[in-house]
């Protein structure tokens, strides 16, 4: 009878502890769809240089004021049935891919951390909120890059600030800095060039920013990612054409433009965050 009401007690224990576990899971999840509903703001007003802090949302097609039931993370698109409330104007469903994405990535990333939530450790808290700031901001220059085919220099700044203070951080720790500090100096610096060649030529220079970008993932993640990140990259290009080419070959001629604006920052965004994760998971 003992071990038999031991083991009830245990049971009892390692359940209560499995809820708690999802209740912090399904918060996780929250989070992360929240931070994906501000991405889709930004992305929207950064190119248009809107405000993205102050200014309330509001319906792009009609100008209507958003109201807190229409901002939900991806209950206000499903009950509302992917429309405007104000507008009945149909509402893109990237916003409510983009909220999902992010709410499954964020938590993928919290796991793979492996916080122990009876023992917190604050250096994984601190990376945790570093963290979160970086895959934001890949987020954002992502999103920007697919629909406008320019990195945002204004989120790369903020990254760049951003993970200074991660760096003086690491200082304050005793740990070595000299690569962070070599790449930061280095993604300056191209933000500079590139700022000079938009004024002088009012042009900016693609190339140069994808090398800003791949600065920036320098700063934060090892060499190695960068480069699975390339050669993830390189095959989702590859197979995103062939699908192209087999699906248009009567319209070859009319895609041509299309393949000349590849989002080369878009997919690097998205397989650096990836790559990532599973680094988090596998060291």
């Amino acid at each position: 009878m003992q071990a038999y009401a031991k083991f009830c007690i245990c049971l009892n224990y390692y359940k209560g502890v499995i809820k708690l576990e999802l209740a912090i899971y399904f918060i996780i999840f929250i989070i992360g769809a929240l931070l994906g509903s501000f991405f889709s703001l930004a992305i929207y007003r950064i190119p248009l240089k809107q405000n993205i802090t102050h200014e309330r949302s509001y319906c792009p097609n009609c100008n209507h004021r958003l109201e807190f039931l229409d901002l939900i993370p991806i209950f206000s698109y499903v009950f509302l049935g992917g429309k405007c409330r104000y507008c009945k104007q149909k509402i893109r469903p990237r916003y409510i891919l983009l909220e999902i994405f992010s709410g499954i990535l964020f938590l993928l990333f919290v796991i793979s951390l492996k916080f122990n939530i009876y023992n917190l450790e604050i250096q994984k808290l601190i990376y945790l909120l570093f963290g979160t700031l970086y895959i934001s901001s890949l987020f954002i220059i992502g999103g920007i890059e697919k629909e406008t085919h320019s990195i945002s220099n204004s989120v790369l700044l903020f990254g760049l600030i951003s993970q200074t203070i991660y760096i003086i951080y690491l200082y304050i720790l005793n740990i070595s800095i000299y690569k962070y500090a070599i790449y930061l100096f280095l993604m300056l610096i191209l933000i500079l060039v590139n700022t000079i060649l938009l004024r002088k030529k009012g042009k900016e220079n693609y190339t140069i920013q994808i090398l800003t970008l791949c600065s920036y993932f320098a700063i934060v993640t090892k060499e190695q990612v960068i480069i699975v990140s390339i050669i993830f990259t390189l095959l989702l290009i590859a197979v995103k054409q062939i699908l192209i080419t087999t699906k248009n070959k009567k319209q070859q001629m009319a895609k041509v433009e299309t393949q000349n604006k590849i989002p080369i920052g878009f997919y690097l965004c998205f397989t650096n965050i990836v790559v990532l994760i599973l680094q988090n998971y596998i060291f």
